[in-house]
C-alpha cells in the first residue's frame, strides 16, 4: 500500500479502510458488520448520504398503541350496521383472532360520518379536529400486519419481525441518513403515560445495529429529559472536566475491543449528555411557546394537555434537526378495545384529535410540513365482529393508516377493505411495504441501505417490501 507521509494509517481499522484504494473496507465491514455507508466509524449516527432524492428529511410517528378501530375512525362501512347482530357471512374466510371471537355477531358502528375538506376525506365524529386538516391527509386503508396480538403487532410495526431482535424503523433512519445535530439525540421516543410500551425499550431498540442507533426514551411531564442540569454547587466547568476524563477513561479501554458496539454507545451517550445539558434546556422548553401555539396543541385543557405538549415538543425538536421521533398514544396498549369501545376511543380519541390537527397546521403554517413526514396508526385495527357484546377483536388483515407532508400526495384515500372491513382487498400494504416507503419518502432506497449481520445483508424490510409509488405528489 502506498500513502501519503502525512497520511499513514496508524490502527488496523484505518489500514483496512485505505489498502488498496478502500477496497480493505469491504472485507473490514463483512466481518464486524460495520455499515458500508458510513463514512467514519467515530459516530454511529453521522451523516451518510450526501445527495438525497426524498423530500422528507424527519419523521414524527403518532403510534396509537393497542390498535385503533379503522371502522370508528376512517373506513365506513353501511353494511356493518346492515348485519349488526348477525354472524359474518359464509363468503367471508374466517380470520385467526386473538381472542377466538370470529364466530362473534357483528357490532354496530355508531359514529357520525363526513366527508372533509375538498379532498371529501371520510373522517368520523369521534375526530372532529381531524375534519380541519383533512386535505392534508393521505388515508391508507389496506395496511396489513402478520402479528395477531400485541407483543407481535407492536414488534413488526417498529422493525418489521413479529419477533424481537431486529433493528427499529428508527434506527434504520438513523443508520441510513444520521444526524443533523450533534447536540441532540437523532432518534427520540415520548410516550403519555408512565406505563411502558409493550415489549418495552426493544420497541425502540437497534438490534444487530450499533447501541448508538436506538432510540432515547424522554419522560412525560414538564422534565422530558432528567438531570439536565447541574447539581448543586457543581460548576458547568467542573462538570466539562469530569466528563472529559471520564471519556477518557472510556476511550483507553475502547482501544482493541472496537466490536464492542455498547462499549461505543456508552462513550457516545456521555458525549451526547454532555452537549444536550448546553442545548437541550432550551430545546424542550415547550413553555416559552406563545399562548396562541399552546391553545392550538390543546395544552390549555386537561384532556389533551399530555399529549399536546408532546406534539409541541416533537415540532421543536424537528425544528432543531431530531431525524426520528415516536409519539405513544395509549402507552401499555390502552387502545386495545375488546369491551366497551365507546368509552375507550371516546376517551382516547379525545386525547390526540385536537394535538395532531394542531400539529399538522403548525407544520405547515411555518413551512414545515413538505419535508416532515407525520404518519399515524397503531400495530392492527379491530374487527367488525363484536366481542363481550361492546368491543371488537385485534384486525391485523386490514386496517388504517395514514401519512401526511413529506412529499405525500394529500387528500387522497389509498386502498380498500372489503364491504365489512375485514379483509384489506386492494392496493394491499404490508407492514414491509409500509417501511420500504417511508425509507423512500425519506430519499433511500431501502434495497441499498444494507447492514452486513454475521455475512448476511440484512434490509429494513427483510426483502420483501416495495416502496408504494402512488403515494407520492
Amino acid at each position: 500500500m502506498r500513502c501519503n507521509q502525512f497520511d499513514i494509517p496508524d490502527s488496523r481499522r484505518e489500514f483496512l479502510c485505505k489498502a488498496g484504494g478502500g477496497f480493505g473496507a469491504l472485507a473490514y465491514a463483512a466481518l464486524t458488520g460495520d455499515s458500508l455507508m458510513a463514512s467514519t466509524t467515530e459516530n454511529p449516527a453521522a451523516t451518510k448520504i450526501a445527495n438525497r432524492f426524498g423530500k422528507a428529511k424527519n419523521v414524527i410517528w403518532l403510534f396509537m398503541e393497542g390498535g385503533p378501530s379503522h371502522l370508528d375512525l376512517f373506513d365506513p362501512k353501511p353494511a356493518v350496521n346492515e348485519l349488526a347482530g348477525q354472524s359474518l357471512p359464509d363468503s367471508f374466510a374466517r380470520p385467526v383472532t386473538a381472542m377466538g371471537e370470529a364466530n362473534s355477531p357483528i357490532l354496530e358502528v355508531k359514529r357520525k360520518w363526513k366527508q372533509c375538506g375538498e379532498s371529501g376525506l371520510w373522517i368520523s365524529d369521534w375526530l372532529p379536529h381531524h375534519h380541519d386538516v383533512a386535505d392534508e391527509l393521505c388515508v391508507i386503508r389496506s395496511c396489513v400486519s402478520d402479528g395477531i396480538n400485541h407483543a407481535g403487532g407492536v414488534c413488526q410495526m417498529n422493525t418489521g419481525a413479529v419477533f424481537g431482535g431486529r433493528p427499529s424503523l428508527g434506527a434504520w433512519v438513523s443508520y441510513g441518513l444520521g444526524t443533523v445535530t450533534e447536540s441532540l439525540p437523532t432518534f427520540v421516543v415520548m410516550k403519555d403515560s408512565a406505563s411502558m410500551v409493550v415489549n418495552g425499550a426493544r420497541a425502540w431498540g437497534s438490534g444487530f445495529m450499533p447501541s448508538g442507533h436506538q432510540g432515547v426514551l424522554f419522560e412525560t411531564g414538564a422534565e422530558p429529559l432528567r438531570n439536565l442540569n447541574n447539581p448543586a454547587g457543581i460548576s458547568g466547568g467542573g462538570q466539562k472536566n469530569k466528563i472529559d476524563f471520564i471519556n477518557q477513561l472510556n476511550q483507553r479501554h475502547f482501544a482493541g475491543r472496537e466490536s464492542n458496539s455498547e462499549l461505543e454507545a456508552r462513550i457516545h451517550s456521555y458525549e451526547l449528555a454532555a452537549r444536550m445539558q448546553a442545548d437541550a434546556p432550551e430545546a424542550i422548553d415547550v413553555d416559552q411557546e406563545p399562548a396562541h401555539i399552546k391553545e392550538l396543541y390543546g395544552m390549555d385543557q386537561k384532556e389533551t394537555q399530555v399529549y399536546g405538549r408532546q406534539c409541541l415538543l416533537a415540532r421543536r425538536l424537528v425544528e432543531r434537526g431530531v431525524r426520528f421521533i415516536q409519539l405513544y398514544s395509549g402507552a401499555g396498549s390502552k387502545w386495545d378495545s375488546h369491551s366497551n369501545i365507546e368509552s375507550n376511543h371516546g376517551r382516547l380519541c379525545k386525547g390526540v384529535d385536537k394535538p395532531i390537527a394542531g400539529l399538522i397546521a403548525d407544520l405547515k403554517q411555518r413551512g414545515m410540513l413538505d419535508d416532515t413526514l407525520v404518519i399515524w396508526g397503531g400495530e392492527f385495527g379491530r374487527t367488525p365482529m363484536s366481542e363481550k357484546g361492546n368491543g371488537r377483536d385485534h384486525n391485523p388483515t386490514g386496517f388504517t393508516m395514514w401519512m401526511a407532508g413529506g412529499g405525500v400526495k394529500a387528500g387522497q384515500t389509498i386502498g380498500a377493505t372489503d364491504e365489512l372491513g375485514l379483509y384489506a382487498v386492494e392496493d394491499r400494504l404490508h407492514v414491509h411495504d409500509i417501511h420500504a416507503t417511508v425509507m423512500g419518502l425519506l430519499g433511500m432506497d431501502h434495497t441499498k441501505v444494507v447492514y452486513m449481520h454475521k455475512g448476511r445483508p440484512e434490509r429494513v424490510d427483510l426483502n420483501e417490501g416495495h416502496f408504494y409509488q402512488d403515494i407520492t405528489s
